[in-house]
């Protein structure tokens, strides 16, 4: 059995859909942090099957809720003071997300004037839906 030691105080991104990891330690911009940070990928789950796992080392402010409520919110954040959970928290989906995505909309005014930031806001929460401040362009993943 692998054994990743403990956080003294931190915060673990638990129940991560297997495979999605290293997405998210990209979009949170783990990778320019200089704190300590473990991915554990595929670890087993009774909930899930498998599912992957990032401990991050420091304080909640190393990571932004939105973006992350906005790539899964079904991930929940375990935040660890004297290596024990003090608090789970659960994500939602943000209202608003800014630089997170790009509008693709050839039309869209984000197009043309490069340094404007790209606003999306949440549309349709059951459908997770969002779409450009600016165009109205539905933003779909692809």
């Amino acid at each position: 059995m692998l054994n990743i030691s403990g956080l003294k105080e931190g915060i673990v991104l638990d129940h991560i859909e297997a495979g999605k990891s290293l997405d998210i330690y990209y979009h949170l911009g783990l990778d320019k942090l200089e704190c300590q940070v473990a991915i554990i990928k595929n670890a087993r789950s009774n909930k899930m099957g498998r599912k992957d796992i990032i401990k991050i080392e420091g304080g909640l402010d190393t990571v932004d809720l939105k973006v992350l409520g906005y790539i899964d919110h079904t991930i929940t954040v375990n935040i660890i003071k004297n290596d024990k959970i003090v608090e789970k928290r659960a994500l939602r989906l943000p209202h608003k997300i800014t630089n997170v995505v790009q509008c693709k909309n050839p039309r869209c005014i984000t197009s043309i004037e490069q340094e404007l930031p790209h606003i999306f806001y949440l549309a349709d929460e059951k459908t997770e839906t969002y779409r450009c401040q600016y165009c109205e362009e539905k933003y779909s993943g692809n």
